[in-house]
């Protein structure tokens, strides 16, 4: 039995299966509380892995985590949402508790690898897989295996500058993709305008009770679908961004495919055929790549971890 694990920032998840099969035996998922701490968020997974596990052992253990991770030691440098991971030797504490060999890696790269063995990337041999929800995340996967650069920090797609006279970023810089494609930045930047301009977004305002102060990238999307001028260029304005950040990608590394998931990705044809444009006009006309939805979605951090597992268990 392998067990395959998932670290997120608003929920964990984890599921077991037998090894070589693609359902799951079993699996759980838990939303964590708003206000969560290394001590309890490790008390919430190590509760759902012994509700699961029942007191079997696992033959290997593959983990996704939401934060950066020495993918050769185990260690969880910190967690982007949880305060208290700072440098956690998170490997070995599932190997001494659990009696299993097991593999760990962050949630970008391990969903890369998820959609590389088991998803929309199955027969391609280079890829960059990118999420778009909160933020903005990305895994390769060069050559069919992961890459993750020098020091385990390649793939920050999210804090690509598109625009170096954009807004600034929680990063520091200006006009990254994640400050102007991510679902809360897109909200923001409705909300600022909706506050300048009340004479436009009418359909988004009549979408949404107090606009102003309750607003979601999902709403936002919503009303573009329904011709809102206001929020149709807020989407239109991430689309490029997205684009331009992937064009600049295909120049550099000349990857087969870029694999786009998370929530905001769901706003729509038009939203794609706007990334898909920028993309085009960004890279050289001799490069050629496809830019394609995910296949897993939720799922494919724990997909990736099976195949984290699998590898141990070889």
């Amino acid at each position: 039995m392998l067990l395959a694990l998932d670290f997120g920032g608003t929920k964990h998840a984890a599921a077991t299966l037998a090894p070589g099969k693609r359902q799951w035996r079993k699996s759980r998922r838990v939303l964590l509380p708003q206000q969560v701490d290394f001590s309890s968020d490790w008390a919430t997974m190590r509760s759902l892995i012994q509700e699961l596990l029942q007191g079997a052992i696992p033959t290997a253990i593959g983990v996704s985590f939401g934060g950066p991770v020495n993918a050769h030691t185990g260690e969880v440098r910190l967690s982007h949402h949880v305060p208290g991971w700072e440098n956690i030797p998170l490997q070995q504490m599932l190997e001494a508790e659990f009696n299993a060999p097991t593999r760990i890696d962050n949630d970008a790269n391990v969903a890369a690898l998820g959609e590389h063995r088991f998803g929309a990337a199955q027969g391609y041999d280079s890829l960059l897989y990118i999420t778009v929800s909160t933020g903005v995340g990305s895994g390769w996967i060069l050559n069919g295996y992961p890459w993750r650069g020098a020091q385990g920090m390649a793939g920050e797609f999210g804090h690509v500058v598109v625009d170096p006279a954009g807004p600034h970023c929680l990063c520091g810089k200006r006009g990254c993709v994640e400050r102007l494609a991510s679902g809360p930045y897109i909200a923001q930047q409705v909300q600022e305008q909706l506050k300048q301009q009340p004479q436009r977004g009418k359909i988004l305002r009549s979408l949404v009770e107090n606009p102003l102060k309750a607003l979601t990238a999902q709403q936002v999307s919503q009303a573009a679908a329904q011709e809102d001028d206001l929020a149709q260029e807020a989407i239109e304005a991430a689309g490029r961004a997205l684009g331009v950040g992937i064009g600049n990608v295909a120049n550099l590394i000349n990857p087969q495919l870029f694999v786009l998931g998370g929530g905001v990705t769901k706003a729509g044809e038009q939203f794609w055929e706007i990334i898909r444009q920028a993309a085009c006009e960004t890279a050289l006309p001799e490069v050629n790549f496809e830019i394609i939805p995910a296949a897993l979605g939720d799922e494919a951090p724990l997909w990736g971890a099976v195949a984290l597992a699998e590898e141990l268990h070889r």
